[in-house]
């Protein structure tokens, strides 16, 4: 017999003001969360745009809580403020529920007697009932519903309102980011229960479409989920469940906890159901960190040793560098280092836009000193053989249409900007959210220079470590910048010899990097051509061994573009 429960249990409060239109809920037992609904035309309405990239909020000072949309405009999570694109800003900002969606007005959040699920509960997740049907709302990044799933409890029959594209995870509008336990449900009703039998104490949402959509859903939220210390995965018992659990928990590893549900329960749901909170709660703490297969049986590798070897995913822009590295490899950690002002940034834009034409990979920027304009403009440069990101450089707007066409246009390229906090995590989403097979990073020092880091080698020890763990487990390709150590006698910018030695900080930088590829450039010299002549030299290469100079490059002032000097190889 299934037990009663207590219709205001959890510690929730709720208060109506019929005045406003606006329904406000508080959560007790310690969330902090608040759940708040405003409609009616009080506020505007925002324009339709498309989520870009999260970045600091001037306001109050968080480090990525403020969401850039295509519109121009910017809402902060964190302190809810709205800037519009003219640069007026509302405080508190909340949008206007979607008109198509005045059916839920009606409805009343009440018990789901036969789940055991309490009203109180119902409440905090916005969960309403009317003539036979449930209700589960869908709120967008910027906490506006946007869509409702309804399930008709007689034939248990779904249908979805609204704008289901752009929801995201069912009561993920109801937690801020960076908690130390997530539970993910396969469904609706099972996060209600999971939350509730658990005292109301950690965040509980639940996948959108089942398990067949579980990792297109997490990835799609990979930033927020991935801000959590534990992610426990809660899915269903039966194959797709696990299943679904297994590819879920690859996306976020180490982190992740999979719970198996003791024997006669299937889901969260039938935990409550059967008056068995107590068995769930254990089941969860209980719950087995994830870990990845990877042992190897030696005798089972015939057909791979015995295979041809592959060629490059994709080769430098460049002959000589070729000639020595074979080319760029997925799963390998690329240095890149020369003096300060010497054309790193502007030698990776090339590898970038080699890239872009030679393969159909996704690319990842993360060019730290320069804003997303610079980077985009240079980039477009390389297209239009014109520096366009000089100001007295005339363009005409059917060439920087064509330019952006050809770079930013094709929906494959991912610019970073934001603050220089959990850099390694962005590396990693940009891998595993955002599919990309190359990410650039420009540069690795910058992530530890002038914070508060203590001992800076240690610092780029750790980063190095982390860095080269992401290369192994997403099998990216990951180009970065390392700047050198002052050198005594003739400088870098002089057109020093550069060696593994010189490396600013930390041995981890060589030692971890598969290549390591020097510059070396005269940017003092008084001839124009051997100012703006940069050798290559291939300092470290586990691939094949081969190292040392590889050609010469020279940079043209007119076409903006760093090319090979055939004659030197």
């Amino acid at each position: 017999m299934r037990n009663r429960f207590n219709e205001t249990g959890g510690g929730i409060t709720g208060r109506t003001s019929q005045n406003t239109n606006r329904t406000s809920y508080g959560v007790g037992r310690g969330s902090g969360t608040t759940v708040s609904t405003h409609y009616g035309g009080r506020f505007k309405t925002l324009t339709e745009s498309k989520f870009l990239y999260h970045m600091a909020c001037d306001e109050c000072g968080s480090s990525d809580g403020n969401a850039m949309h295509s519109d121009g405009h910017t809402y902060c999570h964190v302190c809810h403020t709205y800037k519009a694109r003219n640069g007026e800003i509302t405080k508190d900002y909340k949008k206007p529920m979607n008109k198509e969606l005045n059916f839920y007005d009606s409805a009343t959040s009440l018990s789901i007697i036969d789940r055991g699920i309490t009203s109180a509960t119902c409440i905090t997740y916005g969960v309403r009932q009317d003539n036979g049907k449930h209700y589960y709302p869908y709120y967008d990044s910027d906490s506006k519903m946007v869509a409702i799933k309804t399930r008709i409890v007689e034939n248990k029959s779904f249908s979805v309102a609204g704008d289901f594209k752009d929801a995201t995870l069912f009561g993920q509008n109801l937690f801020t980011k960076s908690g130390r336990y997530l539970t993910i449900c396969e469904g609706e009703l099972d996060a209600l229960a999971a939350y509730q039998m658990q005292g109301s104490k950690y965040p509980c949402v639940s996948i959108r479409s089942g398990a067949s959509g579980a990792l297109k859903d997490c990835k799609a939220q990979y930033e927020w989920i991935d801000s959590f210390e534990n992610i426990v995965l809660a899915f269903d018992a039966d194959e797709p469940g696990q299943k679904a659990a297994q590819a879920v928990a690859e996306l976020f590893g180490g982190k992740v906890k999979i719970m198996k549900h003791k024997t006669g329960y299937k889901d969260a749901c039938d935990y409550l159901e059967n008056n068995a909170s107590k068995e769930f709660v254990d089941t969860w703490w209980a719950a087995e960190s994830y870990i990845p297969d990877g042992i190897i049986q030696g005798n089972t590798l015939w057909e791979l040793v015995s295979s041809p070897i592959e060629k490059a995913d994709c080769e430098y822009p460049y002959d000589g560098v070729n000639k020595l590295t074979y080319g760029i490899r997925k799963g390998e950690l690329v240095m890149v280092t020369a003096g300060s002002g010497l054309g790193k940034s502007q030698f990776l834009r090339e590898i970038v836009w080699h890239i872009l034409n030679k393969t159909s990979d996704n690319v990842g920027l993360m060019f730290l000193e320069e804003g997303v304009r610079k980077t985009a403009r240079s980039l477009m440069s390389l297209a239009v053989n014109k520096p366009i990101h000089l100001p007295d450089v005339e363009v005409t707007s059917e060439e920087l249409k064509d330019a952006f066409d050809r770079t930013l246009g094709t929906d494959r390229l991912y610019l970073f900007s934001t603050s220089l906090e959990n850099i390694v995590n962005r590396v990693r989403y940009m891998a595993k959210g955002l599919g990309c097979g190359y990410v650039f990073l420009d540069h690795i020092s910058i992530i530890v220079s002038g914070g508060d880091v203590g001992d800076e080698r240690k610092a780029l020890d750790a980063i190095m470590t982390k860095l080269r763990m992401i290369v192994q487990e997403t099998g990216i390709s990951l180009i970065c910048v390392s700047h050198l150590k002052r050198n005594e006698g003739r400088g870098h910018e002089e057109g020093a010899v550069t060696s593994l030695a010189q490396l600013r900080g930390s041995g981890a930088i060589a030692q971890l990097s598969d290549i390591v590829i020097g510059l070396e450039r005269n940017g003092q010299a008084e001839d124009p051509i051997e100012r703006n002549t940069t050798s290559v030299r291939v300092l470290k290469n586990r691939f094949s061994g081969y190292t040392g100079n590889c050609g010469a490059l020279l940079y043209n002032g007119q076409t903006g573009r760093m090319l090979e000097i055939k004659d030197t190889l």
